[in-house]
């Protein structure tokens, strides 16, 4: 167990949680509607931040994984993290702008607008995997919305935890944004603190036990889960073209990633080939897989362990385990290296079929038709991302209207998700809400409705005592 920690400083359990969530709440209420200047002072420190201690967080990231690539962290969490503050901050100015809304010519000339409030004080929930991207991109648009903010760390992360709680009580106040870390005791307790917006990012199992201690305050949440994402190669596609584009989505943080391609659906008849495609794409890539810096390992022995499980167990029930890299590697539960694999033959008794992955497996799914595809897909939860590869643009329409998925990267994998113009988000089983971008700023701000009435209007017809005239108007509204 980690001690809680607040801006770096150590202190313990519910006590602190309330201490730090009642300086945020006293914050907001000393300024409920901060101007534009306040946010994008805000949103500079948080980038500079980044910017002046990218090698601190890569290392922190790096130590708590056992080896995560460095390149990674700077393409993966870095650049994107720095890319979404620098797009709040161009578009601060129009997204608070009121915006105008239609009004009924029998309302009129009164005007109706929309005002973006700030909610109050906003809770985030950070995972593992990510833990620098996916704390500082809700946190990005939860400060431009205005907004105090407090994140839970990962225990599973501490080295980053740490550190990031040390960097942002040198550029924060206490009661602008707090850092917590601790257990899942103190997961818990953050959980039913009485947020005005609560975003999760996480497995689907603990998004519902954060949902229902949210429940307590009548919390609004946002979940970012996860699931089964498939990828699509469409018949007569490049087979070499997908199976580089699928295997670096799903080698990149060694496939714990929750929107990484988790399965493929291949053409039966083009199955070997793309096998021998994504062989010699991750031979290419990591020529010693069980020495370079590249790739990274399994965060802890826990979730290597679940890996080998998946393994064995297809193995046992009659999948084909098909090693993706040379030499030879193998699994090494001391270093926690994992080689990336294929699974052939899986079927739906095997967990690595039905559970999601979050690891370097890939189990490749033979299909006849692109309607046998679409139907392998839709007979399962709806997925946070799917993958088509197509070059006929009629079937890429089709595919993106019959399947429901969180987003979509068509000819390649995960880049949707760095789209700052797009919202982010899942859909049933791999979440609820969205966020990036203006859909961040709209799901950590209150839409006020305002209708300001003319002082020249005809509500006097509609008074009581009811009469001869107001039997005329009421004809006219409902003929």
């Amino acid at each position: 167990m980690h001690p809680t920690e607040l801006h770096g400083h150590a202190a313990s359990g519910a006590t602190a949680l309330t201490e730090a969530f009642e300086a945020l709440r006293a914050g907001y209420a000393r300024d409920r509607m901060p101007d534009r200047a306040w946010r994008l002072d805000k949103l500079a420190a948080l980038e500079q931040l980044l910017r002046n201690n990218v090698d601190l967080l890569a290392d922190a990231i790096s130590r708590d994984f056992g080896n995560r690539s460095r390149h990674e962290t700077r393409l993966l969490e870095i650049f994107p993290a720095i890319e979404g503050i620098r797009y709040a901050r161009r578009n601060l100015r129009r997204w608070m702008r009121p915006e105008r809304r239609h009004v009924s010519l029998w309302f009129r000339p009164g005007r109706a607008q929309v005002l973006y409030q700030p909610l109050g004080v906003v809770g985030i929930i950070v995972p593992w995997n990510y833990p620098v991207l996916l704390g500082l991109g809700p946190m990005t648009a939860a400060l431009a919305a205005g907004n105090r903010v407090m994140l839970k760390m990962s225990e599973h992360a501490p080295e980053t935890a740490a550190v990031f709680a040390r960097l942002i009580a040198q550029r924060f106040a206490p009661d602008e944004v707090a850092v917590v870390t601790g257990d899942a005791d103190v997961g818990k307790a953050f959980s039913g603190l009485p947020f005005d917006h609560l975003l999760f990012t996480g497995s689907t199992q603990i998004g519902r036990l954060v949902m229902t201690e949210a429940a307590a305050h009548l919390t609004p949440v946002t979940l970012e889960l996860g699931g089964k994402s498939p990828a699509i190669v469409a018949p007569g596609y490049p087979l070499a073209h997908a199976a580089e584009r699928i295997m670096t989505g799903k080698c990149l943080n060694a496939g714990q990633t929750c929107i990484a391609p988790d399965y493929a659906l291949v053409p039966e008849h083009d199955v070997e080939a793309f096998l021998a495609a994504a062989q010699d794409f991750v031979r290419a890539a990591y020529p010693d897989i069980r020495t370079t810096p590249d790739f990274s390992t399994i965060v802890n022995e826990r979730q290597f362990r679940r890996l080998v499980g998946y393994c064995e167990e297809a193995a046992h029930k009659g999948a084909r385990i098909v090693p993706l890299a040379g030499d030879g590697a193998h699994w090494n539960l001391a270093t926690r290296r994992f080689p990336p694999v294929a699974i052939l033959g899986g079927d739906d008794r095997m967990h690595v079929m039905t559970q999601e992955i979050f690891g370097p497996i890939l189990p490749i799914v033979p299909y006849r038709t692109l309607e046998e595809a679409i139907a392998y897909v839709n007979a399962r939860p709806r997925p946070l991302a799917l993958y088509y590869f197509d070059r006929d643009a009629e079937r890429v329409d089709r595919v993106l209207r019959e399947t429901v998925a969180g987003g979509v990267t068509v000819n390649d994998t995960i880049l949707h998700i760095a789209q700052d113009d797009l919202p982010f988000g899942g859909v049933g089983p791999s979440g609820m809400g969205a966020y990036h971008g203006r859909e961040g700023f709209e799901t950590f701000s209150h839409k006020k409705a305002v209708f300001r009435q003319s002082r020249l209007n005809g509500m006097r017809l509609f008074r009581p005592p009811y009469g001869k005239v107001f039997e005329t108007m009421v004809r006219l509204l409902v003929r």
